[in-house]
């Protein structure tokens, strides 16, 4: 007779949850890598840099691209840091305020622009930048005042200072606090918008940057990906590419998933939906003209796959962008 021990109930759920709980943790640490790389990436490249560039000289104001996951000041050390904010970073606890603050203000801002008033008065703002749907990273701009500031509103400020430890003269804290930008709500929403705007063509410059990889992979894999653009019009199957890169199908397929990020289908979707990212550009193409030349099958497929990655279809996309 075969005797066939059973697993507790209650430990085979303890198990699950353990295991549960581990992969959740594994996949939240190599997604904030990711979005670190991803961020480092964007904040790198020339488009980048020539929108802080301007940015910054039109307005007076700092601009930053931050990743989900940071405990860093956004601002620090950049163009255009507020003298206040330079002043009290000094010390730790004045630091550890600012970073709180930034961290109330990235859990508001996850689906739209938000803002988030600080201890002394300062206003920052945070724009969320995705990729398709995943938010990668935050654009904030800030150490503002939206009111000139009071003599009663400085003097909290002292009494703060003077609680988080800062060894510095009254003086130097006035004339640092009152030589802060003050910008009118006008200034302010257009500010905003400015960025929400850029932050929509730093969504499509990551979807580049995640589809390409070009210098960090493999040649077979960088083959596969030209072969998928080459071939993204037809029905694209992996056997058909891993022959085309002379590997099996069961090696491909994990090779690629490993440095492409995602899987094969999923990739060759995200190829098909970037480009028709960019026809929709024209307003002289049918969507249905534009589903069939991505390599769509059928305009439903294309209009739900769309909105599924972009949170939009393709007309309130096209609109959108047209609307700039």
């Amino acid at each position: 007779m075969q005797t066939i021990f059973a697993q507790p109930e209650n430990d085979s759920k303890a198990v699950t949850d353990q295991f549960q709980s581990q992969f959740t943790a594994e996949t939240s640490a190599e997604n904030d890598t990711n979005n670190r790389a991803l961020v480092d990436a964007l904040t790198n490249s020339r488009v980048y840099r020539d929108y802080e560039r301007a940015f910054s000289d039109m307005t007076g104001l700092p601009i930053a691209l931050q990743p989900v996951e940071t405990w860093q000041l956004p601002h620090h050390g950049k163009r255009n840091e507020n003298p206040f904010c330079a002043l009290i970073s000094q010390k730790s606890r004045a630091c550890a305020a600012c970073l709180q603050v930034q961290e109330r203000l990235c859990q508001k801002a996850k689906l739209t622009a938000d803002s988030i008033t600080c201890p002394v008065g300062l206003c920052d703002t945070a724009v969320p930048v995705r990729m398709n749907d995943r938010l990668v990273g935050f654009l904030q701009v800030g150490q503002v005042f939206r009111k000139k500031p009071t003599k009663a509103q400085f003097h909290k400020v002292v009494q703060l200072c003077e609680k988080w430890g800062l060894e510095v003269t009254r003086e130097s804290l006035r004339e640092a606090y009152f030589a802060g930008k003050v910008v009118s709500q006008k200034e302010h929403e257009s500010a905003v918008k400015l960025l929400s705007i850029f932050a929509q063509h730093l969504s499509m410059l990551s979807n580049q940057v995640f589809i390409q990889q070009e210098n960090s992979e493999p040649p077979v894999i960088t083959k596969a990906r030209a072969y998928i653009a080459e071939h993204q019009t037809e029905e694209i199957k992996l056997g058909q590419v891993a022959k085309a890169v002379n590997m099996s199908s069961f090696y491909f397929c994990k090779m690629f998933k490993r440095f492409a990020g995602i899987n094969f289908t999923d990739y060759v979707t995200r190829v098909r939906i970037e480009k028709s990212k960019n026809l929709l550009l024209n307003p002289n193409l049918r969507i249905s003209e534009i589903a069939f030349e991505v390599g769509f099958q059928s305009l439903t497929h294309f209009n739900r796959v769309f909105k599924k990655i972009l949170g939009l279809s393709p007309t309130e996309y096209r609109s959108q962008l047209l609307a700039h």
